[in-house]
């Protein structure tokens, strides 16, 4: 199978190409002329050169494929310019979903996100069929992704054959940038970390992820959305688990939501606006966290054979490639 893969030199799209390559599939690998490609290095597949922004480039990269597997997006919780994001996100969605179309290319996966989903305070367990709707979406990242989503599913009411997969929050190595995710890590790894929130994540291996986007191409059904996910904790016990891999304290100070707000605007606003730089708290951030973020699997389970495994080896995993490439001091094994 010949498929045209976005965003593997990123975190989530690298571990898929990997998954890929392990099944046989031949690989047309979207790059950037920014791409740092150090996450490429021994996956087999041609590089194509071109950006989403450009669609009119990544028409002959599709020719011939049979199918696409569009993981590429601007994951970031605070942005100078909203705008880039949209036009990556949504634009660059619907550009791909249309170009694919135009190819006669017969799959098309899209990752998406459980951000767009609605979550509660109370820490309900949702799954894909908890109503939601774009008023629900705290901020440019999950509005971004929730209007990206809506062009992929319109697509396939129309009857491309589009399938819709929903990573919770995954975690593993070769986070390199890294994402607002592993952010965390390596902020509790350099003692970062002396308070918490009282919110949760669904936290899931990253390497289930990449397997569930192999097993989409043949077994998922057009239309559907299918949540990615692994084990529902609470802030708390992340920090718990991660304290327990690393000897590091874990934070027993529970911050109030006001106080976290306050924090976060003047960071936003201080490192932000004034000196130029990604804070490290956004307002954006903390609204969310004042949902559990805990979600169902069932569906994907049913009908990709996705597998929900226990979290702590990707987080360990994850620990040690952080460590091991300069992002945090090393210690006990």
């Amino acid at each position: 199978m010949k498929v045209f893969l976005t965003g593997a030199t990123g975190f989530v799209g690298h571990h898929v190409a990997q998954a890929l390559a392990a099944e046989g599939a031949d690989l047309r690998l979207l790059v950037r002329k920014s791409s740092n490609l150090a996450n490429l290095e021994g996956i087999p597949g041609d590089t194509h050169l071109g950006d989403l922004a450009r669609p009119e480039l990544l028409a002959p990269a599709l020719a011939g494929c049979d199918a696409v597997v569009h993981v590429a997006a601007d994951y970031r919780l605070w942005i100078p310019d909203p705008a880039a994001m949209y036009r990556a996100n949504v634009d660059g969605t619907r550009d791909l979903l249309r170009l694919a179309r135009e190819a006669g290319v017969s799959r098309f996966v899209y990752t998406s996100s459980v951000a767009t989903m609605h979550f509660r305070t109370d820490g309900i367990v949702i799954n894909e069929d908890t109503p939601v709707s774009l008023a629900d979406m705290v901020g440019h990242y999950k509005r971004s992704k929730f209007m990206a989503e809506q062009q992929a599913i319109a697509a396939a009411q129309d009857g491309q054959q589009v399938i819709i997969l929903n990573p919770t929050t995954p975690i593993g190595p070769n986070d390199r940038k890294p994402t607002p995710t592993g952010r965390i890590f390596v902020d509790f790894l350099n003692n970062k970390f002396p308070a918490y929130m009282d919110t949760g994540l669904n936290l899931v291996d990253v390497a289930e992820v990449a397997r569930a986007h192999v097993a989409a191409l043949t077994r998922g059904q057009p239309g559907h959305r299918y949540i990615l996910g692994g084990e529902n904790l609470t802030f708390k016990q992340i920090l718990d688990k991660m304290s327990a891999i690393t000897g590091i304290p874990s934070p027993t100070v529970k911050i109030p939501f006001a106080v976290a707000a306050t924090y976060a605007f003047f960071e936003e606003w201080i490192t932000g606006r004034i000196r130029g730089r990604e804070p490290r708290a956004t307002l954006e951030e903390v609204r969310m966290g004042r949902k559990k973020m805990f979600a169902s699997s069932a569906h994907a389970q049913q009908e990709l054979g996705f597998r929900i495994v226990p979290v702590y080896p990707a987080m360990r995993a994850a620990i040690e490639w952080f460590r091991a490439h300069g992002y945090a001091p090393q210690g006990r094994a």
